[in-house]
């Protein structure tokens, strides 16, 4: 009996030891626990208190004050490290961290319960269908569009995504599988794009991997939230509605003499109002020299034969011009030095020089947008 429980206690041990990674330090120390990343050029490891250890006598008030810190996430450099072993995954895989949602076609959208920060790296995968009628609907849509869905130009029933509960924030696509960066802290929703939904049954299965916050010193695993959104209604508020309770912000963006299109970083809604301020100068080729932001006359052959996106406006002016969910532009138009404009689509906004030869181009335009 006695050696049947050593026997048992043996093959727990092991178990419990396979399941950390190990960091075996150059100063004699074996660090077990999960390891996160490498950021900053240091290793980043959320160190278990039971699988670390000390050398048998040290008076290193450092290793002391470390020692101390154990449970909580600590940093090593390479040359700390004699060698890692990690147990059953990739570097990569300790990298992210993965939730799983069922995602129906309902009322309001589904609240994954995933908090992002601006700038992280997400990866979406989904699978399973959702049955409208006689439609099977899979996360990449179907061949349609519904002119009434969130995202009209989309494919009806596509998986989609919108982070924050803002009625302004922008609604992107997903489908069966994406890997995006956010582009604002905030929940995450998932939905159908389907304007109607009182007729629909099933799910899509939706798994999240988010890039673990390495900055965080929390022992806790709280990278997702298990306090839910204020919600997301899928019912669009009038502009006007949201507008009156709405802080105006602003942006400023450089725009070369060079670009045929700068991506000033907006997402926009049709009907939402944009001023924009414009000021410098730039050098729109030999010919037309320096120029403001509402361009060169137009002059000689040019003003004849007149290749520039927006035929009316000088040489080197500055324009703008949208580009829409599924990849299309809007019509190009003069911004100039002062602007106030109401979108016509939803989807990016991007800032040209209006121009259709940029070998001999210099300078920059600096543009405030008020939004």
């Amino acid at each position: 009996m006695r050696k049947i429980l050593l026997t048992l206690l043996i093959v727990i041990a092991a178990a419990s030891f396979a399941a950390a990674d190990t960091l075996y330090l150059r100063d004699g120390r074996t660090i077990r626990g999960t390891l996160l990343g490498f950021v900053n050029g240091r290793f980043v490891v959320r160190v278990e208190p039971r699988y670390s250890t000390l050398p048998a006598a040290t008076a290193d008030p450092d290793l002391a004050r470390r020692r101390a810190n154990e449970g909580e996430i600590q940093y090593f450099r390479p040359d700390e490290i004699d060698r890692i072993e990690i147990e059953g995954r990739s570097l990569d895989d300790a990298r992210f961290e993965t939730r799983n949602v069922q995602v129906t076609l309902d009322s309001n959208w589904t609240d994954t319960g995933v908090d992002l920060r601006r700038g992280e790296r997400v990866q979406v995968s989904a699978n399973g269908v959702i049955t409208v009628g006689r439609s099977r609907i899979t996360p990449d849509g179907l061949r349609s569009s519904d002119p009434t869905a969130p995202l009209p130009n989309a494919a009806e029933g596509k998986l989609i995504g919108a982070i924050g509960d803002d009625p302004r924030a922008p609604i992107f696509e997903l489908g069966s599988t994406r890997e995006f960066t956010a582009d604002r802290s905030g929940r995450l929703y998932l939905t159908a794009n389907r304007g109607s939904y009182t007729d629909a049954r099933g799910s899509f299965n939706v798994q999240i991997r988010g890039e673990r916050d390495l900055a965080a010193t929390d022992t806790q695993d709280d990278r997702f939230s298990r306090y839910p959104g204020r919600g997301r209604s899928r019912d669009r508020q009038p502009i006007d509605r949201i507008d009156r309770n709405r802080t105006p912000q602003e942006v400023t963006v450089e725009v070369p003499a060079t670009s045929r299109g700068v991506d000033s970083g907006l997402d926009v809604r049709a009907g939402d109002q944009i001023t924009f301020t414009t000021t410098g100068t730039i050098i729109a080729g030999r010919r037309t020299g320096q120029v403001g932001p509402e361009g060169g006359r137009n002059t000689g052959l040019s003003s004849v034969v007149n290749a520039r996106p927006v035929s009316t406006a000088g040489p080197g002016a500055l324009i703008g011009f949208i580009r829409t969910p599924d990849g299309q532009t809007s019509q190009p138009f003069l911004i100039g030095s002062q602007l106030t404009f109401t979108v016509p689509a939803d989807g990016r906004l991007y800032l040209a020089i209006n121009d259709d030869d940029f070998s001999d181009n210099s300078g920059s335009f600096s543009v405030r947008i008020r939004y």
